[in-house]
C-alpha cells in the first residue's frame, strides 16, 4: 500500500516502502533511547519501538527506574492499515532530523509516566559491525545496528512528579537496528525458553564531554572473540577515520554477591585500536538499572515482540525490585547506568551484560541466568 513515504526516494525493492524481500516472522525494526541525569545518577529511563511487518504488529514500551522501584508501560497496535507511523497508543516517536534530533512523546495512560523529550544528537553515530548467524544452514540473525550518543530536553514524569530535563544534565544514547533478529526467549512462563551455550557478552556506551565510546564483544570462552565491534566518536561534524574503530579488547569484571541475579560492580576493559593505541577504561555499575523485561525483551508473561494483541492493547504495572520474585522473573538484562574513567576523564553511559554457564571465567554469577 502506497504511505507518505513512497514520494521519497530511497526505495530499495520494486514495491512500497511497506514491504520487505522476505516473509520471515523474524523480521523487525526496532528503535531503542535510554537516558539519565548526570548530577543525581539515581534515574534512568528506557523506551522502544517495534516494527513487526511480516506479523502486522507494532509495539512499544517505555520504562523508568529508581532504586528498588521501575515502572512500565507496554503497547502493542494493529499495523496496517497506518503501517510506517511510528506510534502505538500514547506512544509516538517522531524523527525531526535525521542523526540530529527525535522527539519522544508518551501522554497519558495508567502507568502514571508521561514524557515529552528531544534526543539531541552529541556525537557521531556508530555503526555496529554486521550481524550474521546461522544454525543448521538456516539465518537466524542477519541484521543491521547503530548506536549514537546524545542529550534530552524536555520533561518526565512519573510516580505523580514532574522532572525537568535540560541536555547540561540529562545524557544518555540510542539505537536502531534493523533485519532478521535472533530469537530470543528467557519468559520461564511460555516455554519453550532458547538455549544458550557458554559465552560473555558486554555491551557498553561511554560518553565524555566531547567525545563517546562504543564497546560490544561476545566470547564463547576467555579469549575467543566471537563478536567485536566498537569505536570512539566525537560531536556531530566530525569526520569519520577508521583510525578510531575498535580492533581488541580485554576485560576483567568484578560481581557483587548478589542472591538474586547477575550484578557487575565493576570492570576494567583494555582497549585497542586500529591506529596502534591503547586505552584502559574503569567502570564503576551506579545502583539504578532498568530491567529490559519490563519491555517484553526475552517475553513476559506470555507476550513476546511482535505478538499479535488486536487492534491496539495496552498494560502497565510498577515493580518493587526487593521482591525476590520480580527479581527472578526479571532475570539480568537490563541498562545499567555507568560512570566510566578513561585516564583523567570521567564520563557516564550504559551497560548490559551476561555470563552463560560454562563460560571459564566468573563462575561465582553462573548460577543465574546471563539474560
Amino acid at each position: 500500500m502506497l504511505t507518505a513515504q513512497d514520494d521519497l526516494i530511497g526505495h530499495q525493492l520494486p514495491t512500497t516502502f511497506d514491504q520487505i524481500d522476505n516473509s520471515d516472522p523474524a523480521w523487525m525494526e526496532r528503535l531503542w533511547y535510554t537516558g539519565h541525569p548526570i548530577d543525581r545518577l539515581d534515574m534512568l529511563f528506557d523506551i522502544g519501538l517495534g516494527y513487526h511487518p511480516n506479523r502486522n504488529v507494532m509495539d512499544a514500551f517505555a520504562g523508568v527506574a529508581v532504586a528498588g522501584r521501575q515502572w512500565n508501560f507496554r503497547v502493542s497496535r494493529q499495523l496496517r492499515p497506518d503501517p510506517l507511523t511510528t506510534a502505538a497508543g500514547p506512544l509516538s516517536i517522531v524523527v525531526i532530523e535525521g542523526l540530529r534530533r527525535h522527539r519522544l512523546v508518551l501522554g497519558p495512560n495508567e502507568s502514571g509516566i508521561e514524557f515529552d523529550l528531544e534526543f539531541l544528537a552529541s556525537m557521531t553515530p556508530h555503526e555496529e559491525k554486521a550481524h550474521l548467524r546461522r544454525r543448521d544452514g538456516r539465518i537466524t540473525e542477519n541484521m543491521a545496528r547503530a548506536q549514537q550518543l546524545g542529550r534530552y530536553s524536555g520533561w518526565i514524569r512519573f510516580n505523580g512528579d514532574r522532572h525537568a530535563v535540560t541536555p547540561d544534565t540529562w545524557w544518555g544514547q540510542r539505537d536502531h537496528s534493523w533485519g532478521v533478529r535472533a530469537e530470543m526467549r528467557t519468559d520461564e512462563t511460555s516455554p519453550p525458553l532458547t538455549y544458550y551455550p557458554p559465552f560473555l557478552y558486554a555491551w557498553t556506551t561511554a560518553q565524555f564531554r566531547t567525545r563517546g565510546l562504543h564497546v560490544f564483544f561476545k566470547e564463547r570462552a576467555p579469549g575467543d572473540p566471537i563478536y567485536l565491534s566498537g569505536e570512539e566518536t566525537f560531536p556531530p561534524g566530525s569526520r569519520a577515520s577508521s583510525r578510531g574503530l575498535l580492533t581488541d579488547v580485554t576485560h576483567d569484571l568484578t560481581w557483587h554477591d548478589d542472591p538474586l541475579g547477575q550484578s557487575l560492580a565493576d570492570a576494567r576493559l583494555g582497549l585497542t585500536f586500529a591506529d596502534g593505541r591503547r586505552r584502559t577504561l574503569s567502570i564503576r555499575t551506579l545502583p539504578v538499572r532498568y530491567y529490559l523485561k519490563g519491555g517484553l525483551y526475552g517475553g513476559l508473561n506470555g507476550w513476546f515482540h511482535g505478538d499479535p494483541k488486536g487492534k491496539l492493547y495496552m498494560e502497565s504495572d510498577c515493580w518493587d525490585l526487593t521482591d525476590h520474585e520480580v527479581r527472578r522473573s526479571a532475570r539480568t538484562l537490563a541498562d545499567q547506568v555507568i560512570e566510566i574513567r578513561d585516564g583523567d576523564e570521567v564520563g557516564y553511559g550504559i551497560v548490559e551484560y551476561g555470563v552463560g554457564k560454562g563460560y571459564a571465567r566468573y563462575e561465582s554469577v553462573q548460577c543465574h541466568p546471563p539474560i
